[in-house]
């Protein structure tokens, strides 16, 4: 039985004088959310648009439950884009009814799913106003509705937070994780690197139309954190030997200092012993960095 719900192998898509995706390959486990990351104009979109049967591959191929993606996969997929797209002059009950029809639902079911999820997403009171009459948060509830109405295998989200207030923003990260809770699958697009550490199970980091990190999460973190560490001392510490490197210091209270430290070669006992000349040890750690900051430090570097 094929664990991975969505494979992506060896893609590659080419413009007239550009490279948007080269040799892309990914493995989204069933029941994970997966981070799809990467700034502006790094090929994220054009993925996802291959992903959605919008545009073709030129090379490699897309499976899904180990098929190779065709026509019938797309009632299993629910599609958020970062472009919104719904009926302004439409009320919000006949335009989730709409979709959810097309998508395959009977009439009876379309009714009932959109009832329930008008509900979750606090929209309920407003099911009769036309979606011209909706704040803009409003209208990002909707669309959000309109792509997990059919109850999707692979959920694709691009940018879901957009506009939120952190309310609202609460709101769906209760249910996408519940969503998870439940089965489906989420490929996650954003720029919101904190998110992604509250949400995703792995991630892919793609810049330059070019896979450059991908893993889990917490594995990721981990491997960037080698020879990196935070002290706390009570006096001053000066390093003797070569292989320590004080990234940053800064005084706390009275005579502590918080040391950002990098270690090379060395072992965190010689740290210790080096230190103990000169301070009290308070407190010693590893750093773990952040998403937000291992994507700065891969993107500026190539």
């Amino acid at each position: 039985m094929n664990e991975n719900l969505l494979e992506v192998k060896n893609v590659s898509k080419f413009f007239t004088d550009k490279t948007a995706l080269n040799n892309i390959s990914l493995a989204v486990p069933k029941g994970y959310i997966f981070g799809l990351l990467g700034p502006n104009g790094a090929g994220k979109t054009t993925l996802i648009r291959i992903i959605n049967q919008i545009t073709q591959a030129d090379i490699g191929s897309v499976e899904i439950n180990g098929e190779l993606l065709n026509q019938k996969h797309i009632r299993n997929i629910g599609y958020l884009p970062e472009e919104r797209g719904l009926y302004k002059k439409l009320k919000v009950i006949k335009q989730l009814e709409y979709f959810a029809k097309l998508r395959g639902l009977g009439t009876t079911d379309a009714i009932l799913k959109s009832t329930e999820w008008l509900k979750r997403m606090e929209l309920y009171d407003v099911r009769n106003k036309k979606i011209e009459e909706l704040s803009k948060g409003m209208q990002q509830k909707v669309q959000f509705i309109v792509s997990v109405l059919h109850s999707p295998e692979l959920l694709i989200l691009d940018e879901p937070f957009s506009g939120f207030d952190p309310v609202n923003a609460e709101l769906l990260t209760h249910e996408i994780l519940r969503l998870r809770a439940n089965g489906t699958t989420i490929l996650y697009s954003t720029h919101r690197m904190e998110s992604v550490e509250k949400l995703c199970d792995s991630m892919a980091l793609i810049h330059q139309a070019e896979k450059i990190l991908d893993g889990k999460v917490s594995e990721i973190r981990q491997q960037f954190s080698i020879g990196n560490y935070e002290l706390i001392v009570n006096g001053n510490y000066t390093p003797t030997l070569e292989h320590i490197t004080i990234l940053n210091s800064e005084i706390k209270d009275l005579n502590y200092s918080k040391l950002s430290l990098s270690l090379k070669n060395i072992s965190n006992n010689d740290l210790i012993q080096d230190v103990i000349k000169q301070a009290e040890v308070i407190a010693f750690s590893q750093s773990i960095p952040s998403i937000n900051d291992i994507f700065i430090k891969l993107v500026t570097q190539k």
